[in-house]
């Protein structure tokens, strides 16, 4: 008598009982494949951004942004004269400059704020009794022009003085500062040039003083176009 429950068939396999079905083959899937990293973007080879800024120009916050933003392109500030900042625009990127500026089809300009004049006085002077002046009250006065004026103001009434403009709008004020005459100039020269001797008052019907950014149109770069961007307000996240 055989022993087991079930028959084998040749070889040994064992016979399956009629009716019953085959059992399915597992199927054995084939390994996910790992995702490729994406490629790194390509290093950005150091490079600088130079700023030309006329006297009394305040691009602190600009500077500050810039950095934040552009961590790899170091920004260098360069101070340039109003009398030469077109011809210095060959030498920076771009510049803040006063205007007015020969029309050219070769420049970019972008008018950012204006300035109050202002006249700075000896602190032994009247005129630092009130808290605001107008050109009326100034009539008598000796007017103090430098050769770096960027006003253009003829004072009606005013005294020419007996000497030499003085050549820059610091020397301008040490005048002042010795009792002799008024300049008037932009608001952020008098604070560049602030002194314990002297004050300075709001030029009420004055008139006032636009600084922009200006470029050469051929040097027109992403730099440039990141700092224009910059200085109109636009986040990190917004197009160009």
């Amino acid at each position: 008598m055989a022993n087991g429950s079930g028959s084998r068939g040749r070889g040994g396999t064992p016979r399956r009982a009629p009716g019953s079905k085959a059992a399915p083959a597992k199927r054995v899937s084939a390994p996910k494949a790992k995702p490729k990293p994406a490629p790194r973007p390509p290093r950005e080879a150091p490079r600088t951004f130079v700023l030309g800024a006329i006297p009394g120009a305040t691009p602190g916050k600009w500077i500050g942004l810039w950095r934040e933003r552009m961590p790899r392109v170091a920004l260098e500030l360069r101070e340039i004269a109003v009398e030469t900042q077109v011809a210095a625009l060959d030498e920076v990127d771009a510049a803040l400059v006063r205007l007015p500026l020969a029309a050219s089809d070769d420049l970019h300009v972008i008018a950012l704020y204006e300035e109050q004049p202002v006249v700075v006085m000896s602190t032994e002077s009247h005129l630092t009794a009130a808290d605001e002046v107008d050109l009326a009250d100034l009539a008598g006065e000796i007017q103090i022009t430098p050769a770096d004026d960027v006003l253009h103001l003829e004072i009606p009434d005013a005294v020419a003085p007996s000497f030499a403009p003085p050549a820059d709008t610091a020397e301008a004020i040490a005048t002042v500062a010795a009792g002799v005459g008024i300049a008037v100039v932009p608001m952020s020269l008098a604070r560049a040039h602030q002194r314990r001797d002297v004050e300075y008052r709001v030029l009420r019907d004055g008139p006032v003083s636009t600084v922009a950014l200006a470029w050469l149109r051929e040097r027109t770069t992403p730099d440039v176009e990141e700092f224009v961007g910059i200085v109109r307000g636009r986040t990190a996240r917004s197009s160009r």
